[in-house]
């Protein structure tokens, strides 16, 4: 992993508070971010996929609610 230059901001009780880091590092971080969730919603949306098909309505969804809000 590449190294980050950073500065800690810190409150009166030298509890940090935030981080500088210079701008092109923070590109470098979005763009890394980015990537990472493109690849997350990707494998989200094939493991779902694989349950496509796999159940049978004998009802219409919004036909049970309305019995049921209805009961």
């Amino acid at each position: 992993m590449q190294s980050i230059k950073k500065q800690f901001v810190t409150d009166k009780n030298l509890k940090p508070v935030a981080v500088i880091i210079d701008d092109q590092d923070w590109q470098k971080i979005e763009a890394l971010l980015q990537e990472s969730e493109q690849e997350d919603s990707t494998e989200s949306f094939k493991a779902l996929a694989a349950y496509a098909g796999s159940i049978q309505l004998t009802i219409d969804p919004l036909e049970y609610q309305s019995e049921i809000r209805n009961s």
